[in-house]
């Protein structure tokens, strides 16, 4: 029995002479949710088009559900429910309306529409408010409604573009669980997320990607023992102070670092604290000023600067928002 549900097999994507995706291939199992993260420009965009059918690979494949989608792109379209970034609902327009239009849309039979946008609102939890203008709701009740739209076709994978963008942290946690709610009864979900903390919430497993290449594919667990097996220490300095402090941290306490603006970084296998105090101490007596300095489990924002090279934290509170989570689960 095949468990795949997107099988890429060493997909490139060119235009002109530039290569957006340098062919990748991975696999995405039935039921699970995956993570797409990468930087701006990386190639996320590029090869969930590509898994939409929306661009056609310059080489390799892509199946879904055994269905290849350049041959039977009628067939995937039907299996796949895709809500972008954007919140496309009709403002003036009550929530019932909305879905009712997108059910026509998506070719759902006429005799199944009302069904289907009523158990739509409930999912959603718009119920009270279906007679309503959707232009009266707010953020988090319209990416509800946007999410409910996506699934109208009773999709089997649905994708998710950034799906908590712009919420406050109340919505964004609610919108996680409407998320699992979906992943429980049986769909595969694939999304890219610009807050770290929501992969390291949902996904099963995770894709990192960087100019068009895999970085790395595994459990947030997994990924996390790339950055380290212990601690991650980190020592926030004066920026003239850090070339400095790197050499001696290095050449003294023999730590591998890795400097980010006025951050430096370093794995801390054993006694983590006792030698945090000992590293900041001895920094203080070759007269190098400790602003801050703390040591921390690895997280995903440690993996990602690790794999790219580059910070994906968010302005937000990322710590309020694991912590609600975390709560809510």
């Amino acid at each position: 029995m095949n468990d795949s549900a997107v099988d890429i097999k060493n997909i490139k994507k060119t235009f002109g002479t530039f290569q957006a995706v340098k062919g990748i291939s991975f696999n995405i199992k039935k039921g699970e949710i995956f993570g797409i993260l990468g930087p701006n420009g990386a190639g996320k965009t590029t090869t969930l088009n590509m898994i939409l059918g929306l661009l056609k690979p310059t080489s390799g494949s892509i199946t879904i559900e055994g269905y290849d989608n350049v041959e039977d792109s009628l067939k995937v379209k039907q299996l796949i429910g895709f809500m972008t970034q954007e919140t496309v609902v009709d403002g003036y327009l009550s929530a019932r309306d909305n879905l009712t239009i997108f059910a026509k849309l998506y070719h759902v039979p006429e005799n199944e529409i009302e069904k289907r946008v009523n158990k739509a609102l409930e999912d959603a939890n718009l119920k009270e408010f279906a007679n309503k203008a959707a232009g009266t709701f707010s953020g988090g009740m319209q990416r509800r409604l946007n999410l409910v739209k996506s699934m109208l076709q009773e999709p089997s994978i649905l994708i998710l573009d950034e799906p908590t963008t712009g919420l406050d942290v109340q919505s964004r946690v609610g919108m996680w669980d409407s998320i699992r709610k979906l992943n429980d009864k049986g769909i595969t979900v694939i999304l890219t997320t610009q807050y770290l903390e929501e992969s390291d919430a949902l996904c099963d497993r995770i894709a990192i990607i960087d100019h068009g290449e895999i970085k790395a594919i595994g459990t947030a667990s997994e990924l996390k023992r790339m950055v380290s097996e212990g601690n991650v220490l980190e020592i926030t300095l004066k920026p003239e102070d850090v070339d400095k402090a790197t050499k001696i941290i290095s050449n003294k306490f023999k730590l591998k670092l890795s400097v980010e603006g006025d951050i430096i970084k370093g794995d801390i296998q054993k006694d983590s604290m006792g030698l945090s105090i000992k590293i900041a101490q001895y920094l203080e007596k070759e007269k190098i000023h400790v602003l801050a300095y703390s040591v921390h489990l690895p997280t995903m924002d440690d993996v990602f600067i690790k794999l790219t090279g580059a910070s994906f934290r968010d302005s937000t509170s990322s710590e309020n928002v694991a912590s609600q989570a975390r709560f809510r689960r």
